[in-house]
């Protein structure tokens, strides 16, 4: 742990060595400062405030003198304590900022798959707290490097006082070291499963904070305050056993100076007896053994923190080390040169022993919709992910213009490609800000994506227009209002294909089939790949693939697969007799009532 915990604070130098050297520095000047002003004090009593004393007046000058002496020293302790607080901390939060940079950068790098696997609440603490217990020795560090010169010289002047002293004295320090290794190997464990708990707690807040709408209306308030209240007290309890542990090694680290210092002036006193030193060099070398606290002190507080440091550096770099990055090529695509032409080559890919795709091939010409149609659990979603490169097939190709996507460089897909999924996210942000993204984009293209996906009217009529924040995960905004935005989010692009994961769903079929028009009528022309069911929006497309069980099972027209496909046609007039009946009930339709409102205004 000892010899980890120092690699990591090595790795610590390596990344900030100015700043380190700049509060090493301030340390050993408050250090030296320290041993200095016990020697100023003393010449001052002997050579200002005796004769002052003896002679019942005293000189101005050497009382000036004096004063300057003691202010010197006090500056010089004042700028060393400056430099070393001020570098020590920027060194820390520099390396703070630079490692959640460093691991927020790889979970962009790390492809979809990955992210399934881990859960956001673990992510989240990776990036937080286990940064923060990473670097936490680093406030301490380099005062304790500083203090080093303390130690040494201290030492340097016990040993010309007296070496016999010196020696017995010294027996300290393998009591620290004895000590240290017995605290090392109990703080490990406790701190280990204490990182792993906070990301336990953080994960289940964050899930339960996501789910807010299903807690509450299911009633299960009760049971996720169980689950948080358990993973909260067993972390509470971890702290308790850690903050045990340190409570016990931070008053002993604290009193074996003092026992140092007992033991000198036991042993010394048979020394001054015997006549081997006298009573000011018993005085000075117990003195020199009171500065040993500091050091010690010191280097105690970067003990402490050593095994959180360690266990927290271990688990971000479990993200930082991750495997599973997608390769990219150097490949680029021409920009602007409207809709791109799609080829899928036998695509098959599993999750785990599960496969949800398998040898699907398709080809979609530029400027064609296509309709992807299949019961749940057939793989569209999974294919609309492959279509963007969120994860790579198992086996197969994909490809923009006869480029597979694996031969593209870095950025060029989301250049060409956009998706938007069922389940809309919006970020607690302006209109515009959710569109824009903070790329520089005119208002003109901002109003006309979102006259293509029909949300003009509505952003129109908010308070603030463009400008109007919409809450976190908009929720301010309707399911169909949220959806229309993430579309407009992706038409503002210009992207060359679209792909559609059923982000309609939340719009009545009036409205999805002017959107659909929309984006087949507008100047910037995409192919678009919708996953649909509703016969309105599979009407509207050029060709219709028809997917089972993760195989293309079937694809042509509508009419072709109704008469051909009897899995397709079931799939379709189930839905249009749910269609008939919810119309004939007269059932209000699936648009949200604002939106159905603002049909009306229209």
């Amino acid at each position: 742990m000892l010899r980890r915990g120092f690699g990591v604070l090595g790795v610590a130098v390596r990344e900030e060595p100015r700043i380190f050297a700049l509060s090493a520095l301030g340390s050993a000047v408050f250090a030296l400062t320290t041993i200095a002003q016990a020697y100023v004090f003393g010449a001052i009593t002997t050579r200002v405030i005796e004769p002052s004393i003896r002679k019942g007046d005293a000189a101005p000058a050497a009382l000036a003198l004096a004063f300057c002496a003691v202010l010197l020293v006090a500056v010089l302790k004042v700028v060393g304590i400056v430099g070393r607080r001020l570098g020590a901390g920027v060194m820390q939060y520099r390396l703070q900022a630079t490692y959640r940079r460093r691991v927020t950068r790889r979970y962009l790098e790390l492809p979809f798959s990955w992210h399934q696997q881990h859960p956001t609440g673990e992510l989240l603490s990776n990036a937080n707290s286990d940064v923060e217990a990473t670097w936490a020795p680093i406030a301490p560090f380099p005062f304790a490097v500083g203090v080093v010169f303390m130690l040494l010289v201290t030492l340097g002047l016990l040993v010309v006082t007296d070496p016999v002293l010196a020696l017995v004295g010294s027996i300290v320090f393998p009591t620290i070291a004895g000590l240290t290794v017995l605290y090392s190997r109990r703080m490990s464990p406790l701190m280990t499963r204490a990182q792993q708990l906070r990301g336990e707690v953080s994960g289940i807040a964050h899930e339960s904070f996501d789910g807010a709408l299903v807690v509450k209306t299911l009633g299960r308030e009760a049971d996720e305050t169980e689950r948080f209240t358990t993973a909260a007290h067993e972390l509470r309890e971890t702290m308790v056993r850690v903050g045990r542990v340190r409570g016990l090694f931070d008053p002993v680290m604290e009193a074996l100076p003092v026992v140092g210092v007992l033991v000198v002036l036991l042993a010394g006193t048979s020394r001054v007896g015997s006549g081997d030193i006298d009573a000011g060099q018993l005085v000075r070398v117990a003195y020199l053994f009171t500065l040993l606290a500091f050091p010690v002190r010191a280097l105690g507080w970067v003990l402490n923190e050593l095994p959180r440091s360690v266990v927290g550096w271990d688990r971000v770099q479990q993200v930082l080390t991750a495997e599973g990055s997608q390769e990219h090529g150097t490949a680029t695509l021409a920009t602007g040169s409207g809709p791109t032409a799609l080829s899928v080559r036998d695509v098959s890919l599993s999750y785990g022993p599960v496969e949800v795709l398998h040898g699907v091939s398709l080809d979609v010409a530029p400027g064609r919709t296509v309709a992807v149609v299949g019961p749940t659990g057939a793989g569209k979603s999974t294919l609309a992910t492959l279509l963007v490169r969120l994860v790579d097939p198992d086996a197969g190709s994909i490809a923009y213009d006869g480029v597979d996507l694996r031969e593209l460089a870095a950025g060029e897909v989301a250049k060409v490609g956009a998706l938007v999924p069922q389940s809309a996210f919006l970020f607690d942000d302006t209109v515009r800000g959710n569109l824009t993204l903070g790329t520089p984009i005119d208002d003109a293209d901002v109003w006309a994506a979102l006259r293509v996906a029909q949300a003009e009217r509505f952003v129109q009529a908010l308070p603030a227009g463009l400008d109007t924040v919409v809450g976190e995960r908009g929720t301010t905004l309707s399911g169909g209002q949220r959806q229309r935005l993430a579309l407009a989010r992706a038409v503002v692009r210009r992207p060359r294909l679209l792909v559609l994961d059923d982000a309609t769903s939340a719009v009545d079929p009036q409205v999805e089939q002017r959107i659909l028009a929309g984006l087949r009528s507008s100047g910037a022309a995409s192919t678009v790949v919708v996953v649909a069911y509703r016969r309105a929006t599979i009407a509207l497309a050029d060709e219709v693939v028809y997917v089972e069980q993760g195989r293309v099972v079937g694809r042509g027209s509508h009419e072709h697969l109704r008469a051909t496909v009897p899995g397709y046609r079931d799939l379709v007039t189930a839905y249009e007799r749910a269609e008939a009946e919810r119309q004939a009930l007269a059932e209000p339709p699936e648009e949200p009532v604002d939106d159905a409102l603002e049909e009306v205004v229209a």
